[in-house]
């Protein structure tokens, strides 16, 4: 398959006021495409939009906080305004939360799947009838390696990852013979603002990430050419692959290597 020009595509990208949103919209902008940038805090968004414009990108900032419903509709509906089609929407806006399964409050619950879950999902069942009426486009959804196999004490920001990759994988099945492409994006540990915003319940301790660390960019250039050619899945860090297929064969042998090495986590859960 030939690889799609970027240029003047019109895509949405969430939370990119920092982190892989940021680098995101800024190779985005190298491609000369025209982006629709989402998250909460305008400064940091007028910035990176004066960064995208510099580059050679149209951009067009939204201010919004998408874990209301209400403000997500209004990003779809701006959108197609502004530039009457969506080409192709990454949903990347997302926190994490820190703590046990056991003491984790119902409204974080309710917060967290409000944002790094059905946030993604309305987005998608908004832009889908807008990609169908221009003859496809495509869906990203910035999952991550933990959507595959859950760790210790980031149980409920799995969930939500589990249920993003669910999801993807039905839809895209339903929406493929419309031209509609869905695929998964999911990093492993990688340098961001994200680990300086994880919600805490109780757990004080900070835990140093194991293995290899990627950068932003490296998950940016994984996504931009993800648009270039469409694939089901993406791994920015091939490795983590190998956990996802390890957990699949062999659970049990998994647990017992998560257990060597996230003996830190595992003294917090015991109250150690």
């Amino acid at each position: 398959m030939s690889a799609r020009i970027i240029a003047n595509k019109v895509i949405i990208v969430t939370g990119a006021s920092s982190g892989i949103g940021r680098a995101v919209a800024l190779a985005l902008a190298r491609e000369r495409a025209r982006l629709v940038l989402v998250a909460r805090r305008q400064p940091l968004l007028e910035s990176l939009a004066d960064e995208v414009r510099k580059e050679g990108g149209t951009v067009l900032v939204l201010a919004l906080d998408l874990r209301d419903r209400g403000q997500v509709e209004k990003m779809i509906a701006t959108t197609r305004e502004q530039f009457e089609r969506i080409d192709v929407l990454i949903n990347n806006a997302g926190f994490g939360y820190l703590g046990t399964v056991e003491e984790t409050p119902a409204a974080v619950v309710r917060e967290i799947f409000d944002l790094n879950f059905e946030a993604p999902l309305l987005a998608s069942q908004l832009a889908i009838p807008i990609m169908k009426a221009h003859g496809g486009g495509h869906i990203i959804n910035v999952s991550s390696v933990v959507g595959r196999r859950g760790l210790p004490l980031n149980g409920i920001y799995c969930a939500t990852k589990f249920a993003l990759q669910g999801i993807s994988e039905s839809l895209r099945l339903e929406v493929k013979d419309a031209g509609i492409d869905v695929s998964i994006v999911n990093p492993a540990a990688t340098e961001s603002e994200f680990g300086d915003h994880v919600r805490r319940g109780g757990v004080k301790a900070k835990f140093k990430p194991t293995g290899h660390v990627q950068s932003a960019e490296e998950v940016a250039r994984s996504i931009v050419e993800c648009i270039r050619r469409p694939k089901l899945e993406v791994y920015p860090n091939s490795r983590s692959r190998l956990l996802t297929w390890a957990s699949a064969l062999s659970p049990a042998l998994v647990d017992r290597i998560i257990a060597n090495y996230y003996k830190d986590r595992f003294r917090v859960v015991r109250g150690e």
